[in-house]
């Protein structure tokens, strides 16, 4: 117990008296959120991104179809899940939904002559959100005109109904904090923990703890208590910079983000040590890692939505752990969800720890 307490504590004297762990491991985080934070995080996201469900699938619907999503101003995406579209739109991750009833293409047919069945073009908008909603609206609006004139010589055949959902007030900032979070617990542990490995390989200084009486499971719980206490103290900093300069704040369960950044930190560790076995040298630990790390620092939803991504590549931008992380994170923060909305990215980082952990077992070498 008393050399798993003298590792701990030397292991954090080593992140306070290096200042280039703490340049790259706190303040670049820290930098990155203030900067992207001040330029684009104040003001709300107007980006007018949503879904278009047909539910009468005929001929006239497949027009205005077309319209909407050939529109330069709107993003709307298809969908058959109405459910599912009005819960996105209440979490702040779509601006509107634009619902095309059964029976369109025979209110259309009647053109005009039957003004109670012309009402047949729904929109679904973020009330919280007035500048998002005007535009959309209006930009719908001008569609069914421009497709109504094309049917009847402008007679109001197609209107356009507003409907107003209660939505989460949510700015880009509140997007950014949860991922800088992920990206910290990344970078403090693949990059961390690899680099640091092999240079004590290359230094002899795993060779002469390994021929002393400290057992490699005494070293490694010591490792992830200073690291673990490390992120923690980190991730506060973070969260309390972004309230005492943004307003952010954690809407969720302390103890469950709590639990997810424990969970990120054993994962990334385990994948750190993976790369401290398989790295000959110091020199070509940091290029391995950084060529894992950097591209799933763009990919794992740190910086932008994962669904604003190709639709080919979002499988498996899905599946990396980062990308599981900033998602569970981003949840609990902004939504405040809890343990059953957040199992399937336990789950998958649970299966990532794993996996890591038992080819970490086969590839680390004390010397």
């Amino acid at each position: 117990m008393n050399a798993y307490i003298q590792l701990t504590l030397s292991q954090l004297r080593f992140f306070v008296r290096n200042r280039q762990v703490l340049v790259f491991t706190l303040f670049m985080p820290l930098f990155f959120m203030l900067m992207l934070g001040s330029f684009l995080g104040k003001g709300n996201d107007i980006s007018l991104d949503g879904v278009i469900i047909d539910q009468d699938h005929s001929a006239e619907s497949s027009v205005m179809v077309q319209a909407l999503q050939s529109n330069s101003i709107l993003k709307l995406k298809s969908s058959d899940d109405l459910d599912k579209s009005l819960d996105q739109l209440k979490n702040g991750d779509q601006k509107l939904v634009v619902l095309i009833q059964q029976n369109y293409g025979h209110a259309v047919g009647l053109k005009g002559a039957d003004s109670t069945k012309a009402s047949f073009l729904q929109v679904y908008y973020d009330q919280t959100n007035q500048q998002s909603a005007q535009i959309g609206l209006q930009t719908v609006g001008q569609v069914a005109d421009g497709v109504s004139k094309q049917l009847v010589n402008f007679v109001p055949t197609i209107r356009v109904e507003p409907i107003g959902v209660q939505a989460l007030q949510l700015r880009y900032i509140d997007f950014l904090v949860p991922g800088i979070l992920a990206m910290m617990i990344m970078s403090n542990n693949l990059n961390g923990v690899s680099g640091q490995i092999a240079s004590w390989r290359e230094r002899g200084v795993l060779r002469r703890m390994q021929s002393t009486p400290l057992k490699a499971s005494t070293f490694i719980a010591a490792q992830i208590t200073a690291r673990l206490v490390m992120n923690t103290a980190q991730a506060l900093i973070v969260l309390l910079v972004g309230a005492l300069v943004f307003g952010t704040q954690v809407n969720g369960s302390w103890w469950l983000l709590l639990l997810f950044v424990v969970m990120g930190t054993l994962t990334f560790m385990s994948i750190g040590f993976i790369i401290a076995g398989v790295a000959k040298t110091p020199e070509s630990a940091g290029p391995i890692a950084g060529l894992i790390s950097f591209p799933l620092m763009f990919l794992g939803g740190v910086f932008f939505s994962v669904s604003s991504m190709p639709s080919f590549l979002q499988p498996i931008v899905k599946s990396i752990p980062i990308t599981q992380l900033s998602t569970a994170i981003r949840q609990i923060m902004n939504v405040g969800a809890g343990i059953g909305d957040l199992w399937q990215e336990g789950l998958m980082l649970a299966i990532w720890l794993v996996v890591a952990f038992v080819v970490a077992t086969f590839t680390f070498k004390w010397e």
